[in-house]
């Protein structure tokens, strides 16, 4: 049976959303490309589990939102307020574990990469899914725990290195899933160009 499945997005509104991209294709033609990812994520995602979770910020009242919570039949949820791991941390805690977090980032996160996650989480407390960036694109949890949310440099290259130590030092067995990447910047977004199977994703991006 499959397990749950977070999804972590913000409102698609320009200036606010994939705004390293945008300092090369201009804030719509990135807001565009999120809008784009997070459809596709959500699609891949919805192919995986019935269970699917929908956590948004700042609000739930963006239309767009809303529209894409019920086209994928997903629970709508407003994040809490905090840093990321505040954030990821309480959204496992309303939901319950065990249960998977992704970001709208990677679009590689496919059905059969999120059921490789959950196979991770069938012999270990937490698994992760690293980028090549330094962070990670997917989290799994057999039970919500503190440490992998706790003191951790969010949006820098020691992410992963910071979150696998906690999880030593707290005695949690974790599984590293093999590396995949997300789409950040210019340079993502022309790599992701060269592989024909997203075309559909980057044919209006200029």
């Amino acid at each position: 049976m499959s397990l749950p499945v977070i999804v972590m997005a913000k409102a698609p509104v320009p200036g606010t959303v994939k705004t390293r991209l945008a300092a090369s294709l201009g804030a719509e033609a990135a807001c565009d490309l999120y809008r784009r990812l997070l459809r596709h994520t959500l699609a891949h995602a919805a192919a995986y589990t019935e269970q699917l979770h929908l956590h948004v910020s700042p609000d739930a009242e963006h239309p767009e939102l809303q529209a894409l919570a019920a086209a994928f039949n997903a629970q709508l949820s407003v994040q809490c307020p905090g840093d990321l791991g505040a954030r990821m941390q309480h959204a496992f805690t309303q939901l319950g574990t065990p249960a998977l977090l992704i970001g709208s980032d990677c679009p590689f996160l496919d059905a059969e990469q999120l059921r490789h996650a959950e196979h991770s989480l069938r012999h270990s407390d937490i698994t992760l899914t690293p980028s090549d960036d330094g962070g990670y694109v997917l989290i799994g949890l057999n039970r919500v725990h503190a440490a992998p949310f706790t003191d951790i440099a969010w949006s820098t290259p020691q992410v992963l290195a910071q979150s696998q130590r906690a999880c030593q030092c707290s005695g949690l067995s974790l599984t590293l899933n093999p590396s995949l990447w997300d789409i950040d910047d210019g340079a993502d977004l022309q790599r992701l160009r060269a592989l024909q199977k997203f075309d559909s994703l980057v044919a209006e991006c200029p």
